[in-house]
């Protein structure tokens, strides 16, 4: 169990450094990977910024995953699925304005303080506080691929081994600390797991390396 994020962030650094990456760029996941990925990028002296995505989950079953936006306006479908549920024009245009409203609120938000990072040719590790279903990981993974990222790095403190293989087929690594057999919840693994604010993701990201 980890005592809280900063702390699991310390251990996941740990892990990281044995892949001796060139150069990372590390990006949390907003709100509760953005603490993580802040003491990966001050352990690593690395730069950290956030990749702010939105899964576009089924109207009908949030966490299926149709694809993601993210905030420069890429949109990734998976059309497979999409066609095989069925989803209508009319109800995806719908899913797309509502995560498109709140990512443009959240951009507004946590861009105050930080302009995003040009993800081209850069070697890119996305933190999240853990990883149970894998579709935001997996909404985020695609997206910066298609931003232009290089490589791709899935790191989290915790995640089944299902998830693991899965996501390694979509990484070009993943580097976990826990890897349970059997997983309910994220939060089950942290001493404290208390929500993130907004305003503490803006503090992160104003935050320097020591």
């Amino acid at each position: 169990m980890f005592h809280d994020r900063y702390s699991a962030g310390r251990q996941l650094t740990e892990r990281l450094a044995e892949l001796h990456l060139t150069d990372p760029l590390i990006l949390g996941l907003p709100r509760g990977g953005v603490p993580v990925a802040r003491a990966v990028a001050d352990e690593l002296d690395a730069d950290m910024d956030i990749v702010l995505v939105r899964k576009l989950g089924h109207p009908r079953q949030r966490e299926l995953a149709l694809g993601a936006i993210g905030e420069s306006g890429h949109i990734v479908l998976n059309d497979e699925l999409i066609r095989r549920t069925g989803v209508s024009d009319e109800d995806l245009e719908s899913v797309i304005d509502r995560e498109r409203a709140e990512l443009a609120r959240r951009v507004e938000s946590y861009r105050s303080v930080k302009p995003p990072v040009s993800l081209t040719d850069r070697v890119v590790v996305l933190v999240d506080d853990g990883i149970a279903t894998g579709a935001t990981m997996r909404a985020a993974i695609d997206v910066v691929r298609t931003a232009g990222a290089r490589l791709v790095v899935v790191a989290a403190p915790v995640a089944p081994g299902s998830m693991v293989e899965t996501l390694a087929r979509l990484a070009d690594d993943v580097v976990i600390v826990e890897i349970p057999t059997v997983m309910g919840s994220v939060g089950q693994f942290y001493r404290d797991f208390r929500q993130i604010t907004d305003d503490e993701v803006v503090e992160a990201l104003g935050s320097q390396s020591s």
